[in-house]
């Protein structure tokens, strides 16, 4: 679950799983800030996946450089229809959104 985090930069899971998952998220975000060699494997012994590696520390980890922590939200979204579970979306605080596509139509 944390690799998807990582990739997604957005899940949606159970409510206790996303309080979980903060708990495991946080300090592999604090060890990617400073790239270096040995917190890549501390992190990779946790993460499994190159993929998520690459992107948590290129890309994630100097977004959240300045901030010192708290980087992970977590959004009550209602329950779960079939066995009434409470479910949460759990996304990065300064998580990149990609703008919307619009259509320009040219001059005829």
């Amino acid at each position: 679950m944390a690799v998807s985090l990582i990739l997604h930069e957005r899940i949606r899971t159970t409510l206790a799983k996303g309080k979980e998952l903060k708990k495991v998220i946080e300090p592999l975000i604090t060890k990617a800030k400073i790239n270096t060699l040995a917190n890549r494997r501390l992190v990779f012994s946790s993460l499994r996946d190159k993929l998520a590696i690459v992107k948590l520390f290129e890309q994630i980890a100097p977004r959240f450089n300045t901030r010192p922590g708290g980087y992970l939200r977590i959004l009550k979204e209602g329950m779960r229809p079939g066995d009434r579970a409470p479910v949460a979306i759990v996304e990065l605080v300064e998580r990149v959104t990609e703008p919307a596509v619009t259509e320009t139509n040219p001059a005829v």
